[in-house]
């Protein structure tokens, strides 16, 4: 070593210090790839982005790899800086040359090279897995003893090696990446997105038409009375019953039934002919299962029944379809028929508003965990049917009750404009 020139060792530690900054950086580089993008670039034949995605299908070899010329680096190095101390200052300077390489090493080699791979990974991620693919064939067995160790000490700590169970995302991690797209979604296509996320913690009971404004035809009408019903019908399918609505025979499509009016043949009978049998949907089922039931049975009207088979409502493909997309309709009027604003910026509401749709429409915070309309969370909330003139404060709220039809709150006057918010104090 004596015989080797200063230079020669000083340029030695250089290089071998930029080869730390390598492993270092790649290491970061190649763990913080975004794992989805990386798929996609694999799928559009990017041959880094395939030996990426190759080295970290089995990480565990990938960081032997890296560390092994990452350690042999840092100790050489500091091998070469003890000899360059001694022949510059002697044993005393040996100390001085280990501090001053922890320095160099811990800015050049570690936090530039890895903060560097960290804001631009696949600048530095694409290149080394070209060097690390040809590397890991050369180095395997050596890789593979350090490997065989290290698993065995994990495995005896009850630690196993799983691939896959990293990159499954939660629908709470999947909705936090939609809302963190920003500008690279659209905001519709984002809340469309974040919408079918919904899906699954709603059931049709939340969208369904309860059964008091269920639309049918009942068979032990007179014939020209059902006529009648069918010519005004604002549906294209009803439910067709015979005596009470929990008597469903079936569905009619509207446009048959014309066909037979048409041609003047047109009957009871006739009628009971052309229906489609009834689907029937238990009050529980999630939505993102029933779309992909209607989209099984092919059918596009469901009727809602609790345990007992009892008739609780009818849900349509549109209703839906509306969950993801919102409403078809462009005519506020329509949207919400049952929110009719006053001059004195107060609203005349429905009581069987759906509470759910007040709170999407009217940005109204309302509590959606309990009752499905106004009238059910008014009752639950005074735990009696209120009389006519009744004020109260509902979720910091002000209404008053207008009119009550049989046991059910029919229309009551909110004042958004007044709401008082509910101030918590911790002790």
């Amino acid at each position: 070593m004596n015989d080797i020139p200063l230079s020669a060792l000083f340029g030695a530690l250089f290089v071998l210090i930029l080869l730390s900054a390598l492993f270092s950086g790649s290491e970061t580089a190649l763990m913080t790839l975004n794992r989805y993008r990386l798929r996609h670039l694999v799928d559009r034949g990017h041959i880094a982005a395939t030996r990426a995605d190759k080295l970290l299908k089995r990480p565990d070899r990938l960081i032997g790899l890296i560390l092994l010329g990452n350690n042999f680096a840092n100790i050489l190095a500091s091998s070469l800086t003890t000899i360059i101390a001694l022949r510059l200052g002697g044993e005393s300077a040996i100390a001085i040359g280990a501090g001053l390489l922890t320095f160099v090493i811990l800015i050049f080699a570690e936090v530039a090279p890895k903060t560097l791979a960290a804001l631009h990974p696949e600048r530095l991620a694409f290149p080394a897995a070209i060097v690390y693919t040809p590397l890991l064939k050369i180095c395997y067995p050596l890789v593979w003893i350090v490997n065989i160790i290290a698993n065995g000490i994990l495995k005896a700590a009850g630690i196993t090696h799983d691939g896959e169970s990293n990159n499954r995302l939660s629908p709470e991690e999947l909705r936090a990446v939609v809302l963190e797209t920003g500008a690279m979604i659209p905001q519709r296509h984002r809340k469309m997105l974040l919408s079918i996320l919904d899906l699954e913690q709603s059931t049709v009971e939340d969208i369904m038409i309860p059964r008091n404004e269920v639309d049918g035809i009942n068979l032990d009408d007179p014939l020209d009375e059902v006529v009648q019903q069918l010519q005004n019908a604002h549906y294209t399918r009803l439910p067709v019953y015979e005596g009470s609505i929990d008597n469903i025979i079936g569905t009619i499509h509207v446009r048959h039934a014309m066909h037979a009016l048409i041609d003047g043949t047109l009957s009871i009978e006739i009628i009971k002919n052309i229906c489609r049998a009834p689907y029937f949907i238990p009050q529980g089922a999630a939505l993102n299962q029933q779309l992909l039931n209607f989209q099984r049975t092919k059918n596009r009207i469901g009727l809602v029944v609790d345990e007992y088979g009892d008739l609780l409502g009818l849900v349509t493909l549109e209703d839906l379809l509306e969950e993801i997309v919102g409403e078809f309709t462009t005519d506020p009027a329509d949207t919400l028929p049952d929110v009719q604003p006053q001059e004195d910026g107060s609203f005349l509401v429905d009581g069987s508003a759906n509470i759910k749709e007040l709170v999407r429409n009217m940005n109204w915070e309302l509590p959606t965990n309990g009752p499905k309309t106004l009238n059910g969370l008014i009752i639950e909330y005074l735990e009696d049917i209120p009389e006519t003139g009744t004020s109260l404060l509902l979720a910091g709220y002000p209404l008053d009750i207008i009119q009550i039809k049989g046991n059910a709150v029919k229309t009551v006057r909110f004042y958004p404009q007044h709401r008082k918010k509910e101030i918590t104090e911790s002790s």
